[in-house]
């Protein structure tokens, strides 16, 4: 599973972790199944982001907006206002094998979280 998200400015890491253990939770998996966290180069500069990361011992992958906008987003989002389809549905598209959300974008107070196969 691949696990895109998408952050407000200045997130803290706890932030992060509770929205990744309540969409995995909500799914009935566990945190092992993860293979790499995903969000946009915008988000590289979240050092909340960064923090969750090592915590939940799972690489964090930025995607060039190029590559995020070759997939279409099913939610609307916030981040149209940026150029991009989206962040955390097309980040775990992108990186994913199957191409497949398994969890669409969900909103856990500042986090976005979307989940793909």
């Amino acid at each position: 599973m691949i696990i895109g998200i998408g952050a407000r400015r200045g997130v803290s890491s706890q932030e992060a972790i509770d929205a990744v253990h309540n969409a995995l939770a909500e799914l009935g998996r566990d945190i092992a199944d993860v293979q790499l966290l995903a969000s946009a180069k915008l988000k590289e500069n979240e050092e909340g982001l960064h923090e969750a990361s090592k915590t939940l011992g799972i690489e964090l992958r930025f995607i060039d907006h190029d590559e995020l906008n070759r997939y279409d987003a099913p939610s609307d989002s916030q981040a149209k206002r940026f150029g991009l389809t989206g962040v955390a549905e097309p980040a775990a598209l992108a990186l994913s094998e199957k191409k497949e959300l398994i969890l669409r974008k969900k909103v856990y107070g500042r986090i976005t979280i979307a989940i793909a196969e």
